[in-house]
């Protein structure tokens, strides 16, 4: 049995490798990724990495346009086992909380809140003023998950790619996924 797929939003936030990283985590895992970029994720691509957008898209099992409003992640009828968007802006943020949506990815990310799925939103921005904080709060009482990519130095990583790994493993832990590059917390180690 093919297990359900999780959604994942990449908008136009710095920290598109967060959302790539998480595209090449659930390939490995044999979680089927489906996936949709804002337009802004794709320039944000381009400033951030070296990869096309035709490259991040092949690490999905099914890739959706923007536009697209008529896609499957739309409808609530579609079952899925939530939905991450990393990094998410403060516009994908506020247009989720409203319900107001502008694309298809803010629409997915608002089928899923109102189907009672889980929603983990990494977002990306810093220092956060009381609109974005109150915007939080609101999600985080319609359900959704505020997740930033804050790292743990606990686990005391060596690269940014390891810090990348620990914080994704972080977020597939909302899910129950277990993925490889998590050092867990045990009482007594430094």
């Amino acid at each position: 049995m093919t297990p359900l797929p999780l959604v994942v939003g990449i908008s136009g936030a710095s920290g598109v490798i967060y959302g790539i990283r998480l595209l090449e985590i659930l390939r490995d895992l044999a979680i089927p990724a489906h996936l949709v970029m804002s337009r802004s994720a794709e320039v944000t691509l381009a400033h951030e990495t070296d990869l096309k957008v035709a490259d991040v898209r092949a690490l999905a099992a099914k890739t959706y346009a923007q536009g697209d409003i008529g896609a499957s992640i739309a409808s609530g009828s579609f079952r899925t086992r939530g939905m991450v968007v990393a990094p998410c802006s403060m516009r994908s943020q506020a247009e989720i909380a409203t319900g107001v949506t502008s694309g298809l990815l803010t629409r997915a990310a608002d089928v899923t809140l109102k189907e009672r799925r889980r929603l983990v939103l990494m977002v990306r921005e810093t220092p956060l003023h009381t609109g974005h904080l109150r915007t939080m709060t609101a999600l985080s009482e319609m359900g959704a998950i505020i997740a930033p990519p804050v790292p743990a130095f606990y686990a005391r990583p060596e690269s940014l790619a390891e810090m990348v790994d620990h914080t994704i493993g972080r977020v597939l832990d909302l899910f129950d996924i277990d993925a490889p590059g998590v050092r867990r917390w045990r009482s007594g180690e430094g």
